[in-house]
Order: C-alpha cells, then structure tokens, then sequence
C-alpha cells in the first residue's frame, strides 16, 4: 500500500498563486483519486443505510493533510455545496455548552445527531459529556496561559471508562494537541488533530473547519496567533454509494476564492462564544450552487 502527505501548500500555475479553494479542491481530488485506486474494500458490513442495504466502503491509512493558516490555507471546497456554519455550532455544543442533550444541538439547527438517540434525547456518555466530566477546556486554557511551552496540552475523547456506560458513536476527532511557539516577537499556536475514522467525503472538510475554529477560539482567549493546523487521518474512507458523486466531483471545475473564518474579536471568555461570533467570509455560495450543484449522500448508520 503506498503512502502519502497531502499537504495543500500554494502552488504556481500559468504565473498565478492558487486561491485557497482551488488549494482545498485539488488535494481533495488527490485523496478522492487516491482511495478509489488504492483503497481496500471493507468485509465487516455491520453498518446499513437507512434502507437496510449494508454498506462497504474503500479506506485508505494514515492520509495527512497540512494548512498554514498563516498564509490563507483553509479547507473549504467548491467541489460542492456546504455548510461550515451548521459544523461550527456542532463544535460549540460538544467544547462549549458541554453535553450530548439533543434539544441543544436542534436549537442550532442541527438535527443529524437525531438518528443516535439513545433513548433520553441524548447521545449519552461521549463527546460533550466526557469534555465537561474531565474539564477539558479549562485545563486546556489554564496550561496554554501558564505553561506555554509544555508539550502537554492536549484533549482526549477517547475514555475507556465513558465506553462501560452507553454512548451513540465512539469519537472519530478523538485527540488533538496544542503546541506554542514564537517568531518576531509574536506566541503563535499550532495544532495536531488525529481522527480515527474519517467519513471524508461527507464530513473530511467539515470536520477541518470545526476545529480551525475551535484552534482560534483556544487562540483568541489566550492571546496567541494561529499558524499550522495539522490533521491527520489514521483511517480514510469513501462509502460505496459515495463512489459516483466523489466521480462527479473528480470531473468538476473549482471556483477560485480565498475564503477565511472570521471570529468576533471582543469574546474574551471561552463560554460566551456563541453561532453569530463565526462568519465565513469571501466564499461564492451562490455561484457554487450553480455551478457545482448538490449531490445526494446516503449516510450508512451502525
């Protein structure tokens, strides 16, 4: 099985710089490419889609994709219509309000956790609940303000011990880890996010957005800059009904632009950021539903 970095850095073409969008699209298609020649074909169909009908997929291991944020690197596609906003305020309902209760996730207008109901509104015992019962942000906060240079800000999802209680879906962005460092005078912030599993198709961009933001919210509260966001994904996978929309999207054009995540600079406390704190700029939604219209996804559930 070969191996490879993908690492969206700009790229000179006809004497012009690559816009972000064009950077993201092209590194996506690479992947997309990548998997449909390479994968493996999954053989534990545990997993159906809402008709019943079992669902494979083909993976690949170990995919890592690189952004300088620094430089206006940003992971938004326009291979596709999308949603950042809804992502973000999935974010904010596990880091920030700390809990798996549904009805707080709708009030966002966010309803794909819905299917995952335990049987009490909630997803149980993960994600938010196990970020509020380990205090992670807190933690996280309290070491990057007082011991910047300690290799030991991270967050774990991943805890054996929730898993002996019920829960909807295991963490897939199950550990990330902040590092300081320091150029011209300037703290900048770096970040490692490893996923376990990574629906990428659907939810590889989405998932990258998310926890930029969460990178520049940590970074904003703390008095840092934001510099490289790293992700990497130990197992990369396109589902079997994915396969002709990711060969629609292999075909199509990008729309070249240069959008970045704006967040309100006046929050200076970690639990007063809220959904309107967050505005993607300088992204052409209009022409890419023209352009490169929506595609249907059939989500496969355990």
């Amino acid at each position: 099985m070969k191996t490879f970095i993908a690492t969206p850095n700009p790229v000179c073409f006809e004497g012009m710089w690559k816009t972000a969008t064009e950077r993201a699209d092209e590194h996506a298609k690479f992947i997309f490419d990548y998997i449909l020649k390479y994968g493996y074909r999954s053989q534990d169909l545990k997993q159906k889609y809402d008709d019943g009908t079992p669902a494979y997929t083909l993976s690949v291991n170990h995919v890592t994709q690189t952004f300088d944020l620094s430089k206006g690197d940003f992971p938004l596609l326009s291979l596709r219509p999308s949603s950042p906003n809804y992502a973000i305020r999935e974010m904010l309902w596990i880091y920030k309000d700390q809990t798996t209760n549904l009805d707080c996730l709708n009030k966002y207008g966010v309803n794909w956790w819905n299917p995952y109901d335990i049987w009490d509104n909630t997803i149980w015992e993960c994600y938010g609940r196990t970020v509020k019962n380990y205090r992670i942000i807190e933690n996280l906060i309290d070491g990057l303000k007082n011991y910047p240079d300690s290799r030991c800000h991270i967050i774990d999802l991943y805890q054996y011990r929730d898993f002996d209680k019920k829960f909807a879906l295991k963490p897939c962005t199950l550990y990330s880890q902040y590092y300081v460092r320091y150029k011209d005078g300037s703290a900048y912030l770096d970040w490692f996010l490893l996923l376990r599993s990574s629906d990428y198709v659907v939810h590889g961009a989405m998932n990258q957005i998310q926890y930029i933001a969460l990178l520049m919210m940590i970074a904003q509260i703390c008095w840092y800059k934001v510099w490289t966001f790293t992700v990497e994904m130990v197992n990369c996978q396109i589902y079997d009904r994915f396969i002709e929309p990711v060969k629609v999207m292999l075909n199509r054009q990008s729309i070249p632009a240069n959008p970045y995540l704006e967040v309100n600079t006046t929050v200076k406390d970690f639990f007063d950021f809220k959904p309107s704190d967050f505005i993607i700029k300088d992204f052409p939604r209009e022409e890419i539903e023209k352009k490169n219209s929506r595609l249907k996804f059939d989500i496969a559930r355990f």
